[in-house]
């Protein structure tokens, strides 16, 4: 009888303290997934690539793993924008959480960067992070003629080595680095050495589908690939040095692809870009994101994690509700984004930007375009707001349809990309996902047509723009900060092919 007592008792001793192990394990489970210090950032962003091209967003002659990884384990955004299609503005919006036209000359291409605007960079600085930058940050432009000591996104270095050894033991850190992939010009023969079959490569239908372009997609997808090896070794840097448990990643693009009707518009495919945010120890991994977000999101979620104020001039928004949510799919009904965009290039005489904005729902995407007499892709015969802007270097895609605007099969795809756009342009999204027939003039779309023109107007009211609500509107007459693309010298192949001149003045 005493020995089953004390059996019994030897039972409720294990059981209870089998009971305290698995409560303090799942007391430290939740630990774990709160966030207990400041954690790190680190933003791995290509210049100038397309949504769709990565194979995690399903291009399956994209050879991504390093990135397919990080998405598989963190939170991939299947509707995320650029503020501007422009990488200067776009990369000013995402440190100001703030839309281009409250940025001054901030908005263009080659301006400067007003002093007195508050940037996520400097605030997590002056809250004790390292901060620092590698390649672009900001630019291009002259952000020391505003009295910037230093680029916006931080101070620059060589490598995150470099970086790293600046840091001091405990210190959080924030680290932009901007690849120069896949921007042009490409590398020569990169369609050979993408591993990409040319057959198998799916030419949008607002291109000419011949060999010329095909190669010229290819050499792009060999720089989309040369990212990828990047990511990964930036994922295995900060492994080595022990600070990926507590390392956001952040992989994304500046702004769209540089193609005809890509970079310099407000089609989907100048402003809709990759975006994954990677944390797996506190946001749950595998998810699609639905919701319509931008990277000047990132301004406002970077300082709530770091557990600073917002300063109540972003018109952004955090991701941090999202990002912490275990759902799929539409989280916080954010239902729509605003782009827009001022002077790219110098490209016009005079140097005349092409003023537009446009709002994007999951249905229809509506632009404004409030100077319809300029030439959108600037003036010819160098269309200069497709690259190459000056026609200086190989631009596979942009030569073949210069020299054949006038063949029946492409000449329609030319006027698109080339040709001078009304006023207005809204595209239904569920039938034209390429957005190749404006339906603004339709009357079986009055009602959409009214509606986006509505929802935009009020967003633009109710964030200030000058070109809505009134005021100075001085975006032509900012300077613009690099003189030799004001008398354009094009390239001899160009020259040759075209029976261009040697040298254009657009002042």
């Amino acid at each position: 009888m005493r020995n089953s007592y004390v059996n019994f008792c030897k039972f409720l001793s294990i059981a209870f303290a089998l009971f305290l192990f698995i409560g303090c394990a799942e007391t430290k489970q939740q630990e774990k997934k709160t966030i207990t210090k400041r954690p790190n950032f680190l933003i791995l962003m290509s210049d100038n690539q397309y949504v769709k091209d990565l194979g995690c967003y399903g291009n399956k002659q994209l050879n991504t793993p390093a990135i397919n990884k990080i998405a598989k384990e963190g939170v991939k955004f299947e509707n995320a924008f650029c503020a501007s299609p422009s990488c200067s503005p776009a990369r000013a919006a995402m440190l100001t959480g703030q839309e281009i036209w409250r940025l001054g000359a901030a908005a263009n291409l080659w301006g400067d960067f007003p002093r007195d605007l508050p940037v996520y960079s400097e605030m997590l600085d002056e809250a004790g992070y390292l901060v620092g930058i590698e390649g672009k940050g900001w630019g291009p432009g002259k952000a020391e003629k505003s009295g910037w000591e230093i680029n916006p996104g931080g101070e620059r270095y060589s490598s995150f080595e470099e970086f790293y050894n600046e840091r001091e033991k405990g210190q959080p850190w924030m680290y932009w680095v901007s690849s120069r992939n896949p921007h042009r010009p490409f590398k020569r023969n990169g369609w050979k050495k993408s591993g990409v079959k040319l057959e198998d490569i799916e030419v949008p239908p607002y291109l000419p589908d011949t060999e010329e372009v095909r190669k010229d997609i290819a050499a792009y997808y060999d720089e989309i690939q040369g990212f990828d090896e990047e990511v990964a070794s930036y994922m295995s840097l900060i492994g080595e040095m022990g600070q990926a448990e507590n390392t956001i990643v952040i992989v994304c693009s500046d702004n769209g692809w540089q193609m005809p009707r890509g970079l310099a518009n407000l089609y989907e495919f100048g402003t809709k870009v990759p975006l994954i945010i990677h944390w797996p120890e506190h946001f749950k991994g595998g998810r699609e994101i639905e919701d319509f977000v931008t990277l000047n999101d990132f301004a406002p979620t970077f300082l709530e994690l770091a557990g600073l104020p917002i300063p109540e001039e972003m018109t952004a928004k955090s991701l941090v509700n999202i990002l912490q949510s275990e759902q799929s799919g539409m989280i916080e009904d954010r239902d729509f984004v605003v782009t827009a965009r001022e002077r790219h290039a110098f490209v016009r005489k005079g140097g005349l930007g092409y003023p537009g904005r446009a709002i994007q729902t999951k249905d229809f995407l509506y632009i404004k375009n409030f100077e319809p007499s300029r030439w959108p892709a600037g003036d010819p015969p160098l269309f200069g707001d497709v690259d190459a802007h000056m026609l200086q270097y190989e631009c596979g895609t942009k030569l073949y349809m210069l020299e054949h605007q006038n063949d029946p099969e492409v000449k329609p795809m030319f006027d698109l990309a080339f040709g001078k756009r009304p006023s207005e342009e809204l595209f239904d999204l569920r039938k034209d996902p390429n957005q190749m027939v404006n339906l603004a003039n339709d009357p079986a779309y009055a009602q959409a047509l009214d509606s986006m023109r509505t929802k935009l107007t009020d967003y633009l009211t109710e964030t200030k723009d000058p070109r809505v609500i009134g005021g100075q509107v001085a975006f032509d007459e900012y300077e613009y900060y690099m003189d030799a693309d004001k008398k354009p010298k094009p390239g001899y192949k160009a020259i040759e092919a075209l029976g261009l001149d040697e040298e254009y003045n657009y002042l």
